[in-house]
């Protein structure tokens, strides 16, 4: 895949990621209203809905890119690829970890706390999961490029998703529920690209597809189908495809530049909601103003949203930046001339 192809095709990208990151803010806001409330609303019908394509288009984007940087040199490639995220989890680990220490004393006593957060380096810390797994991810496919054929990591990827495979242990289950997508992602990137191409230039039979992708994907998940094997497989693999159809759509008309915005910054966003998600969260519901649970659940998802995007710029306006930025001093090899510092790119 050449640049000139990743280049002209990026806007979509941009509304993809936008989407996927919104929809996992949603989750988290609508699940941890319904706990907090013991209630159900309607928002939960639509995370429901989402769950089998949520994670797996993240993941299939994550990968759509590397072909460009696989060959690299370790250095360059590890600290692209690895230390990069490393660094924002090891810091926003901290500081979710320093807002909720107050109640882990009071839960777990000091010497509790001071383990769990010694655990964090090895079970993934609440929401941070996704940029714990990404680097293992590409530190994965790099050792096995050129050395296995890649039709056979394929099917022992989509071998793991479909195994039954519960440990307890979030990287292993997560790594076999969600690497066949990253790869898919990296193996089928020109293919994707062109789809999403097509999907452009004939409107109208992308439209037809996602409608009968939706009929079937409501069928299965509200009938309890959806976590069965292969229907996962598939319901995630089709559920990607739809979402790179919606993003190319949007991109041809880009009348929805917020949720394009969202998606350049989807890092940022994916870092920073959990303070003003659980802020918000914390206050309608004591409030008590609005008594319907999805309501709430919706709100807390703008709060989310914009809530992160908010500390984002002011991080910028009070220069504290290293807060969304990695700094110099923590780069393996030099950036490249041609990148912007400030625009951060999510799963480069």
């Amino acid at each position: 895949m050449s640049a000139i192809d990743i280049t002209e095709r990026v806007g979509w990208v941009d509304y993809a990621k936008g989407f996927c990151i919104i929809f996992v803010v949603m989750m988290h806001s609508t699940l941890g209203v319904g706990n907090t409330l013991g209630q159900e609303g309607w928002l939960h019908s639509v995370v429901a809905f989402a769950k089998p394509f949520r994670m797996p288009d993240f993941f299939l984007i994550s990968g759509l890119f590397l072909a460009r940087v696989i060959e690299r040199d370790w250095r360059t490639y590890l600290d692209r690829k690895v230390v990069h995220f490393v660094y924002f989890y090891l810091l926003w680990t901290a500081i979710q970890f320093g807002v909720k220490s107050p109640l882990f004393v009071q839960e777990h006593g000091a010497l509790g706390t001071l383990w769990l957060y010694a655990q964090s380096f090895v079970e993934p810390f609440g929401t941070l999961w996704f940029i714990y797994l990404l680097p293992i991810f590409f530190v994965v496919t790099k050792l096995a490029h050129g050395r296995v054929p890649a039709w056979v990591i394929w099917l022992a990827a989509a071998a793991l998703e479909i195994a039954p495979i519960a440990t307890g242990w979030t990287v292993i289950d997560e790594f076999a529920d969600r690497f066949v997508y990253f790869y898919t992602g990296y193996l089928l990137a020109p293919r994707i690209f062109a789809f999403a191409q097509q999907a452009q230039t004939l409107p109208e039979a992308a439209l037809a597809l996602l409608g009968a992708w939706g009929l079937v994907n409501g069928v299965l998940v509200f009938n309890g189908y959806a976590d069965l094997g292969l229907i996962s497989l598939a319901l995630g693999l089709a559920g990607a495809a739809a979402v790179v159809t919606l993003a190319a759509l949007m991109a041809t008309i880009d009348l929805l530049k917020p949720l394009r915005y969202c998606g350049q910054n989807s890092i940022v966003i994916y870092l920073a909601f959990f303070l003003p998600m659980a802020a918000s969260r914390a206050l309608l519901i004591k409030l008590g103003w609005i008594s319907d649970v999805g309501t709430i659940s919706a709100l807390v998802t703008v709060a989310g949203v914009l809530g992160a995007l908010m500390m984002f710029w002011v991080a910028r306006a009070i220069h504290l930046t290293f807060l969304f930025e990695r700094p110099a001093r923590f780069w393996l090899a030099p950036e490249e001339p041609a990148k912007a510092k400030l625009a951060l790119q999510p799963a480069r």
